[in-house]
């Protein structure tokens, strides 16, 4: 745990540090006041999300959280939570600083006993809104570069829409069933709470896409598919028995093989452009799922940016393609809350107090008719 240390010469948040450059792998791993070594430009909502529900002592971020090029909220979510956010230290500082030697951060300063391993840029809620409002009058210069390489990638992935996908041979049977594509996007937990009865009612096959297969684990649910790099996928849910399937990119180069053949774990490959969460719809909807619902996926500027995407051609033509079929549940859980108003509880209670009242003061009389009633019958 991060201790505060209160002396003369040296104040700060003292913890062991843990270090890596991707901060969803460093998130499964950190413990509540760790001091968070990341190398993230840009800090996305749900990795910042990520990082505040894993409570470290603090955040020391090699690049820079708001680059400027759009306002992203994630320093705000890690500000707002009260866990200080050191900004822009610079690369060296993922070599200089092993995981696990105890750091003290102290205002711009990170320290590792007397020495001084990095300063940065101790960033406030006041600092970060200031650069928020200033990447919001920049946005349109990056929405236009957006919009480009959007069209160029149209040109190049129009395929996406006519032709059909070579698949993979896939154990579940997707044919006539529901289909849930499960992402670790915006809102996942609460959206996968919302359609807990859909779940148990309809039992629709469940489809992790990469940090989604542990969204799942997380809700009580067992994937029957994981597909993607697999770059965000824990051992835990690697063993569960998931037919694992690997997105290989035109060409054939599949990242994400790697890691399993060095476990010796049986996947199958899937070729085809676009991002994982693209080929787990195509997935479902070329092998005849009658309905998928999506959660957690990916469809706004602002999270395309979040994930460094300079386009989304694939995802707007895989989409244009399933779309008779696709139900996005993004947002589901604000759709209706239940919510019991006062006056009906109150009503509730004193209609049963009412009854059992009635019940007290007519059982004595109510016996004694039936006994005279069946007495007249016995005659």
């Amino acid at each position: 745990m991060a201790q505060r240390r209160h002396s003369r010469t040296d104040p700060g948040i003292v913890g062991p540090a843990r270090v890596d450059v991707r901060t969803k792998r460093l998130t499964r791993r950190l413990q509540p006041g760790d001091i968070a070594v990341i190398d993230h430009e840009d800090l996305d909502r749900v990795a910042a999300e990520e990082l505040v529900q894993a409570q470290p002592g603090a955040v020391i971020n090699a690049a820079r959280s708001i680059s400027g090029r759009y306002p992203n909220v994630g320093p705000l979510l890690v500000a707002a939570a009260g866990i200080p956010l050191i900004d822009d230290v610079g690369p060296e500082v993922m070599e200089r600083v092993r995981e696990g030697q105890v750091l003290c951060v102290d205002g711009s300063e990170i320290r590792r006993g007397e020495d001084v391993v990095a300063k940065g840029v101790a960033q406030t809620l006041q600092s970060l809104e200031e650069q928020m409002e200033a990447a919001k009058r920049a946005i349109g210069d990056e929405l236009e570069r957006f919009a480009e390489n959007t069209l160029e990638y149209l040109r190049q992935e129009r395929h996406l829409l006519t032709d059909s996908p070579t698949l993979p041979d896939i154990d579940a049977d997707l044919h006539g069933r529901h289909v849930l594509v499960v992402v670790r996007g915006l809102d996942y937990r609460a959206d996968l709470a919302a359609l807990r009865a859909y779940i148990s009612d309809m039992r629709p096959v469940l489809v992790g896409v990469d940090g989604g297969a542990d969204a799942l684990l997380e809700a009580g649910y067992r994937p029957d598919i994981i597909i993607g790099d697999f770059d965000s996928v824990s051992e835990r849910a690697l063993d569960t028995g998931a037919q694992l399937v690997v997105h290989a990119y035109p060409g054939g180069h599949a990242p994400g093989a790697a890691r399993l053949e060095e476990q010796g774990r049986d996947y199958v490959v899937f070729e085809a452009a676009g991002t994982s969460e693209d080929i787990a719809l195509l997935l479902a909807y070329e092998n005849g799922a009658e309905l998928i619902v999506a959660v957690g996926t990916h469809a706004s500027v602002v999270e395309f940016l979040d994930k460094g995407r300079a386009g989304m051609a694939s995802t707007f033509l895989v989409r244009l393609k399933v779309g008779p079929v696709l139900v996005d549940a993004k947002g589901v859980n604000r759709l209706y809350r239940s919510q019991v108003r006062r006056s009906d509880m109150a009503f509730l209670v004193g209609a049963a107090l009412f009854a059992m009242l009635v019940m007290v003061i007519v059982a004595e009389p109510l016996r004694l008719f039936l006994r005279g009633f069946w007495f007249v019958l016995a005659r």
